[in-house]
């Protein structure tokens, strides 16, 4: 048992007085040395002397082995210098595995990077409430706006560089908008006159409609820029919408009835028309011209190809008498539904697509001549549209925002840099409108953008997480009062667009990865500027 005591001598020389590391020895080493050996051959002299005392036999063994003292103090240190190089390598090992823990997740394993994006994403989250909080109503202006050249404010700089780096193609959509409101105001100008003295439907002033008089562009933007055209019926015709789907509320169609009516009255007080009611076929057939009954209507119904065939033919033929003929060559592209324009000069080129439709009463809601529903075949179906709700939507929201364009870089900025997720731009477009009716108006300043885009993502997963995004127009009760609905449409309840996701249990498993994938790339995209 005397072995003890000597071998924790040994392994206390070794821990309190290890040997320095490096290519020499300085100065002071050698005398410290020198000295801790004199102090070591007296310890050891005293112990050989107990164990004489105790044992002569294991004195005799031990004297041996302490006198080769510095071999075996030369063995243990290599021992132990590799015992602590192998610790360290497997703690350093645990701690990269707790870093890099779940970088190998891949397509089947979307759950694990969607936990970590997640934890990254709410802490960027958190720092960017803090600074929109600290920020407060600081930099407010007169007129209610928030100035973003306030000095002395660090503001949110991710979000202030990335609004800034937007892809945004604003001046060519002024433009192209700007020119196409132009040729539409004098092309109406020309159908009125030619209208005048028929029976055919007596066009509105155009109203342009889509992502481009919206102010913004998807990625799968096919550069055309639509107007819809509104249709009132021609005097002694009234119409009439007939719902002719009873499929979904947001792909309804209509057939849109023509009748006649008594215009007695007024054929006493200015002598025309004549009554299509009470006249004989004859004296009409002879005084004036055929009913719109009898020119584009199939049956009862106004016929959309008839329609659109037909005002592309007063197009045509009134080109020349159109200020814009000087400046632009008119080609037509073939469509059945609507008066689709080609219009180049030189280098530049325009795609103006004339859509043809019927308002419903005084409100805002339409029914047109083109849809993007494939499945439309009937010549006399016209497809009911929410576009001129949203237009003024947008442009409602354009005077109410300190900026009045984040809004719409949001949009282009999911619609774009982090397409292919699976997420449709009316989807997108739907959540952004959603979001802009529940975030205070406030806060959408260019310092808040980075934050705005957070809710952008929490409004899309608490969707998916339901299975159910609500349509925006329909039943909508946070809509402005500047946009009209049908009194029918005002009590309905608003369709759900996910539905399809709450009836196939793999396309919403699908949409949920898409959704991880997505967070992750702005996650990145937010730290990345």
């Amino acid at each position: 048992m005397a072995v003890l005591p000597l071998l924790l001598v040994l392994v206390q020389s070794l821990i309190q007085y290890p040997q320095p590391a490096g290519d020499g020895l300085d100065e002071a080493t050698p005398w410290r040395m020198k000295e801790r050996k004199e102090l070591l051959d007296h310890e050891m002299a005293r112990l050989l002397q107990e164990l004489e005392e105790q044992d002569k036999g294991w004195g005799a063994m031990l004297s041996g082995a302490l006198q080769q003292w510095p071999f075996w103090v030369l063995a243990g240190v290599p021992l132990l210098l590799g015992l602590w190089f192998t610790c360290r390598r497997r703690s350093g090992e645990a701690s990269n595995n707790e870093v890099h823990e779940g970088e190998d997740c891949v397509d089947g394993q979307e759950e694990c990077t969607e936990v970590k994006v997640q934890e990254s994403s709410d802490a960027s989250e958190q720092r960017s409430r803090e600074k929109e909080d600290h920020d407060g109503g600081k930099g407010k202006s007169g007129s209610g706006g928030m100035e973003d050249t306030t000095t002395g404010y660090a503001g949110n700089e991710q979000g202030i560089l990335l609004v800034d780096r937007i892809e945004w193609p604003v001046e060519d959509l002024e433009r192209g908008c700007s020119v196409t409101a132009e040729l539409m105001e004098s092309l109406t100008r020309v159908f009125v006159d030619s209208v005048s003295n028929s029976f055919y439907p007596v066009p509105q002033e155009a109203i342009g409609v889509g992502s481009a008089f919206e102010g913004w562009s998807p990625r799968d933007w096919d550069g055309v820029y639509h107007v819809l055209v509104p249709l009132n019926p021609p005097p002694g015709h009234a119409f009439h919408l007939e719902l002719n789907s009873a499929g979904h509320v947001e792909a309804r169609t209509f057939n849109v009835c023509v009748e006649l009516v008594c215009t007695c009255e007024k054929e006493q007080v200015e002598e025309k028309p004549l009554c299509f009611l009470h006249h004989s076929r004859k004296e009409l057939r002879r005084k004036q011209k055929r009913s719109l009954l009898e020119t584009l209507c199939t049956s009862s119904y106004l016929d959309v190809e008839k329609t659109s065939h037909c005002f592309c033919q007063m197009v045509r033929s009134s080109w020349l008498q159109v200020p814009q003929w000087h400046s632009w060559h008119l080609a037509f592209q073939p469509c059945s539904r609507s008066c689709l324009l080609e219009l180049s000069k030189g280098r530049e080129s325009l795609t103006v697509e004339m859509l043809f439709g019927v308002r419903r009463g005084d409100s805002d809601i339409f029914v047109v001549s083109q849809t993007a529903k494939a499945n439309i075949t009937a010549s006399t179906a016209w497809a009911e549209t929410y576009a001129v709700a949203e237009a003024k939507f947008f442009q409602h929201m354009a005077r109410q925002l300190p900026c009045e364009s984040l809004h719409l870089k949001c949009l282009q900025l999911f619609t774009c840099i982090l397409r292919d997720t699976g997420f449709s731009s009316s989807t997108w477009k739907t959540v952004v409108m959603h979001v802009l009716t529940t975030v205070p108006l406030s806060r959408w300043h260019r310092r808040a953008f980075a934050r705005r885009l957070w809710d952008i993502m929490a409004y899309l997963d608490r969707c998916l997480q339901l299975t159910h995004l609500r349509h925006f127009v329909l039943g909508n009760e946070r809509l402005p009062a500047e946009i009209s609905l049908p009194p029918a449409m005002q009590g309905v309840v608003p369709p759900n667009l996910f539905e399809h996701l709450a009836r196939d249990p793999a396309a919403h498993r699908e949409a949920r990865q898409a959704y991880g994938r997505l967070r992750f790339r702005l996650g990145v995209l937010l730290s990345s500027h």
